[in-house]
């Protein structure tokens, strides 16, 4: 293939061209556009009316859940979910579905199940280690509210320790909650990991 011809293909994605006497990041051509300097996408929430009852009911549910999560309380935290309920943490912000492309959960009641039957196994090895996770939540916004649903985004940190090797998870969650029998559950929970696309040490184990 000629030179013009491998320029021209290249051309069409990414193009990394060395500059002669320049080394690491100054041999990149000054019109190169690489991963890291694409524009993100952020999305930004809307918000709604509600009472502070109101309010105080959707932050108790999400620290319960994050609670629950730290405690290692698995069924508590299933149970907090719809019987239809899904969680899901897409391996992009801009992902608007789990079935045609990769996601790093995409799991329904059942597969809650499963992971959770892994997690409480007497010979599950990833629980052998010390390991123990700390979720701070916050910075909650009402979207939309009815008499029986509701969407409610927030941010997330998370410190998981796994012996003595420490890692940062962040990003914003999204619930959207219904009402079943006079109390809120989570139909559907999305979770936009800041670093969803980074290179991890080890697999995620459990919920974010």
């Amino acid at each position: 293939m000629s030179e013009a011809r491998v320029k021209d293909e290249l051309g069409k994605g990414v193009v990394i061209e060395a500059i002669e006497s320049m080394t690491g990041a100054e041999s990149i051509a000054p019109d190169h556009m690489g991963r890291g300097s694409a524009p993100a996408t952020f999305y930004v929430p809307s918000t709604a009316v509600c009472s502070p009852q109101q309010r105080m009911e959707f932050e108790n549910l999400l620290y319960l859940q994050a609670i629950a999560l730290d405690a290692k309380r698995w069924q508590d935290w299933m149970d907090m979910f719809t019987e239809d309920g899904m969680y899901w943490a897409p391996s992009r912000p801009e992902q608007t579905d789990w079935e045609l492309e990769p996601s790093i959960f995409a799991e329904d009641r059942l597969l809650m199940e499963i992971r959770m039957g892994r997690l409480l196994h007497p010979n599950a090895w990833s629980q052998a280690a010390h390991w123990q996770t700390n979720h701070m939540v916050g910075n909650m916004l009402v979207e939309s509210l009815t008499d029986s649903s509701a969407e409610v985004y927030s941010r997330f940190q998370m410190m998981e320790l796994r012996r003595d090797d420490v890692r940062h998870l962040g990003g914003s969650y999204r619930h959207s909650l219904v009402k079943v029998k006079g109390e809120w559950k989570i139909k559907m929970q999305r979770v936009d990991l800041t670093n969803a696309q980074a290179a991890f040490d080890y697999v995620i184990q459990a919920w974010v």
